[in-house]
C-alpha cells in the first residue's frame, strides 16, 4: 500500500481491518460460475483503472489497475467477469489500438472514460501548479479548451462507433470527469490561484459536455461526476480528489473513497440498473479478485507497453528555468512569503488579462493582503520583491501591484 505525504488535510479512509476479516469468507469464482457469470470489459485511462487508490494488481504493467477503482468494485457486488482494460495514461488511440480487442458480442457491460489525456489535463495541471511568475495557465488552459472543441469529438465519435461494432449487446456508459478543485489550494507544494481553479474546473465542464454529446449521439449512457464530487474534490472536507500526493502519480486522482462513494453510486445504476453501496463484503471480494485480475491482464501486458502514464510534475524551484524566472520577477528564493507574494500579484494580473475579474480575483487581493501584512512582519522584503515584479511585467505588473496598496 503507498504511504501519502503528510501534506495538510488529507483523509486516510481506513477499512483495512474489516476487508482482511472478510477476506477469507469471501466467495472465490469457479471456473463454471465464471463462464456463466455476465461479462463486463472496464475501458479507459486513470480515471478507471484506479490511480489515487494507493495499491495496483501486479500485471506486468504499467497501467496501474486497482481493485479499489469503480470497475472492480461494481463487478465485485453484481459477481461480473471482469476484463479490466483500463490503463493509466490511454488516449483514445490507446483505447482503440489496445483495448477494444476485449469486446465481442457477449460482452453484456461496457464502462469507458477517456479524453482528458487527449485534452493534455497532466500537463496542464502541471504548468498551472506552478507559481505565476513561472508559468503561463491560461495558454495551457487555451491550448486543452482547442482540443476539446476541436479534434476530440470526432475521435470520440469515431471511437464509440467502433466500440459498438464490437459489442453489440452490450449496455455501454461513458463515464466523465469530476471538476477538481472547491476555490482554495491547501497544499503547500502548489500554487493554483482561485481564479485557475475557476477555469480548470471550467474545462473539465466543457470535457463532460463534449464527451457527452458523443455519448448521447452513439445511444450510450453517460455519468457525470461532476455534481456528486462537490464538497469532496480537492481539499474539501472529506477529500475524494487527491491533492499533492505521493507517489506524485497518485495527485489530482480519486482516492478509494472517491471509487467507493463517489464513482460507483453514480455508475452503477446506468450499467446494472442498480445504485450499489459498496460495504466490507463488496471490498473483501475486490480485494480477492486480485490475483485473477492480474493473471488475466498479464496477457495484454505486450500492447499495454505502448501506454504511458500521464503523471502530473510536482513545482520545482530549484531548476535552472525557476531561477532564471525568479530574478525576472525579482523573487528571493529563499523567502516563501516573497515567492507566495509575487505569484498572487502575477495571478491576479493574469486573471485581469485574461477577463476573469470576479471573487477569484477578489480572492487574490486578500492572499496579497495577507502576505503583504506578513511582509511587513518579516521586514519588508516582499514589498521590494512586489515592486521589482510590478517592474518587469510592465502594465501587468503595474495592474496587480495595486493589490498592495502601491
Amino acid at each position: 500500500m503507498t504511504i501519502r505525504m503528510a501534506i495538510p488535510r488529507r483523509v486516510v479512509v481506513a477499512a483495512a481491518s474489516a476487508v482482511l476479516a472478510l477476506v477469507g469468507a469471501a466467495a472465490a469464482i469457479t471456473p463454471a460460475s465464471a463462464a456463466s457469470a455476465a461479462g463486463y470489459v472496464a475501458l479507459g485511462d486513470s480515471y478507471s483503472s484506479g490511480v489515487g487508490t494507493g495499491t495496483f494488481i501486479d500485471d506486468g504493467t504499467s497501467c496501474q489497475r486497482s481493485v479499489y477503482a469503480y470497475p472492480s468494485l461494481i463487478a465485485a457486488a453484481r459477481g461480473y467477469a471482469l476484463n479490466f482494460r483500463a490503463c493509466s495514461g490511454a488516449r483514445v488511440p490507446d483505447v482503440q489500438n489496445t483495448q477494444l480487442g476485449a469486446l465481442s458480442g457477449s460482452t453484456r457491460y461496457v464502462s469507458i472514460s477517456v479524453g482528458g489525456n487527449d485534452a493534455g489535463f497532466a500537463s496542464v495541471l502541471t504548468e498551472c501548479a506552478k507559481p505565476g511568475w513561472m508559468s503561463n495557465c491560461n495558454r495551457a488552459i487555451d491550448g486543452a479548451q482547442s482540443i476539446i472543441n476541436g479534434s476530440l469529438p470526432g475521435s470520440l465519435s469515431s471511437l464509440y462507433s467502433a466500440i459498438r461494432n464490437r459489442a453489440t449487446n452490450a449496455t455501454v456508459v461513458v463515464v466523465g470527469y469530476p471538476r477538481i478543485f472547491n476555490g482554495e489550494d491547501c497544499n503547500a507544494g502548489t500554487w493554483f490561484s482561485p481564479a485557475e481553479e475557476s477555469r480548470l474546473n471550467a474545462t473539465a465542464d466543457l470535457l463532460n459536455s463534449r464527451i457527452a454529446t458523443a455519448a448521447a449521439n452513439a445511444g450510450f449512457g453517460f455519468a457525470n461526476p461532476a455534481s456528486r464530487f462537490i464538497g469532496h474534490a480537492v481539499c474539501g472536507n472529506p477529500e475524494w480528489l487527491n491533492g499533492l500526493s505521493w507517489p506524485i502519480s497518485e495527485s489530482f486522482h480519486p482516492n478509494r473513497t472517491g471509487h467507493a462513494s463517489g464513482y460507483t453510486p453514480l455508475v452503477s445504476p446506468r450499467l446494472t440498473g442498480n445504485a450499489l453501496t459498496v460495504d466490507a463484503s463488496v471490498l473483501a471480494a475486490a480485494s480477492a479478485s486480485a490475483g485473477a485480475l492480474a493473471a488475466q491482464q498479464r496477457g495484454y501486458a505486450e500492447a499495454d507497453a505502448s501506454i504511458q502514464p500521464k503523471d502530473f510534475v510536482k513545482p520545482d524551484l530549484s531548476t535552472a528555468p525557476a531561477k532564471a524566472a525568479a530574478a525576472k520577477a525579482g523573487v528571493d528564493l529563499t523567502s516563501r512569503v516573497s515567492i507566495d507574494a509575487v505569484d498572487a500579484a502575477w495571478s491576479k494580473a493574469q486573471a485581469t488579462a485574461a477577463g476573469f475579474v470576479d471573487r477569484s480575483v477578489d480572492r487574490a487581493q486578500q492572499v496579497a493582503g495577507e502576505v503583504k501584512d506578513r511582509a511587513v512582519e518579516a521586514g519588508g522584503k516582499v514589498a521590494d520583491a512586489g515592486r521589482s515584479a510590478a517592474a518587469t511585467i510592465g502594465s501587468w505588473g503595474a495592474k496587480a501591484w495595486s493589490a498592495f496598496g502601491g
